[in-house]
């Protein structure tokens, strides 16, 4: 897919949309939940990049693939909804009530943990600056320099944030899930 096909009037912006969401939703979704951890906030996060997905395909320029342009929208609504204060307070809220729900009964707990892979659920207790390069090598399968692309680095320091990425994550597991900070 790409934004050739538009320009060349082979498909329209609506047809694009809806094999960008095909092709690539999934993609935008877990992007959005490994930034907000929410989601249903994720859910919004990745209908708001489609819809400036939308708006702004016809000044694609083709420098990157329709897929890293895409994720580069999208981490972008992420890193917006983050800055915003209503957001950092809803956030500060969720923590309270996730350490209150953390202290509930052995059943509750049991529950949550079925709902979560180890891996995933360790993988979000990295930063995202880490989180963000193991989640596009290994979930979205992009290399070094694509991942660099769409982060906006230099390809040295998305493959130094991969490596640190992977050890701190194997510390994780070393302990036993305890990380230091």
């Amino acid at each position: 897919m790409s934004a050739e096909r538009l320009q060349d009037g082979e498909c329209d912006k609506d047809e694009l949309l809806e094999r960008a969401m095909e092709e690539y939703g999934q993609a935008v979704l877990y992007m959005a939940y490994s930034y907000v951890k929410d989601y249903g906030l994720a859910e919004d996060i990745a209908q708001e990049a489609f819809v400036k997905f939308y708006g702004k395909v016809d000044s694609f320029r083709g420098e990157s693939s329709l897929k890293t342009w895409l994720l580069r929208i999208t981490i972008n609504q992420c890193k917006d909804h983050l800055k915003r204060w209503d957001t950092r307070k809803i956030l500060l809220t969720n923590k309270v009530t996730e350490i209150l729900h953390e202290r509930g009964d052995p059943e509750s707990k049991a529950i949550e943990g079925e709902k979560r892979s180890e891996l995933h659920l360790k993988l979000l207790k990295l930063p995202v600056k880490y989180r963000e390069v193991l989640f596009l090598y290994y979930y979205q399968e992009l290399k070094v320099n694509e991942m660099a692309d769409v982060l906006g680095l230099n390809p040295s320091t998305a493959k130094t944030r991969l490596k640190t990425g992977r050890e701190r994550l194997y510390r994780i597991y070393g302990e036993g899930g305890r990380q230091d900070g």
